[in-house]
């Protein structure tokens, strides 16, 4: 009991490890180990493999967002309408509703500028339409104003 107490938590049994702990278990036992040495070193195979399992869901993880990133960045430059979308290395976020394009840049004061563009390109100004405290508000406008008649300057 008292190992039981002390014992940090520990998940479900990985049946993917199921494999490499009955080897360890088959050899060790074949060489006369005793029990508690053989339950330690499978301990720390678990402990190894599950640190890896845990790098790799991570690299995965990281891969699939870049790979999200490209697509969405992909959306937004053949102008398929797209929600916000961040340019890499831009600090502007670009977003595309009913054919139209809008960029929404933050501020010194952490606002948001939002404008109305032809393209997404840090060269293009635009046209100014307003000045919010998130991108939630500014989301709002575009809503709104995407599907108005357009009066362009």
């Amino acid at each position: 009991m008292k190992a039981i107490e002390e014992e940090p938590y520990t998940s479900y049994p990985n049946d993917d490890l199921r494999e490499g702990c009955l080897a360890i278990f088959n050899e060790e036992k074949e060489l006369g180990t005793e029990l508690s040495a053989i339950i330690g070193r499978i301990a720390n195979f678990v402990l190894e493999e599950e640190e890896r399992l845990r790098v790799e869901r991570e690299q995965r993880y990281k891969q699939a967002r870049i790979e999200e990133q490209d697509a969405a960045e992909a959306r937004l430059i053949a102008g398929a309408d797209c929600k916000w979308t961040q340019l890499r290395g831009a600090p502007d976020f670009y977003c595309r509703t009913n054919g139209r394009t809008y960029r929404l840049s933050p501020t010194a004061d952490k606002k948001w500028e939002l404008f109305r563009v032809d393209r997404p390109s840090p060269d293009d100004k635009g046209e100014y339409i307003g000045r919010y405290g998130g991108r939630g508000n500014a989301t709002k406008v575009v809503a709104q104003m995407a599907f108005q008649p357009e009066y362009r300057r």
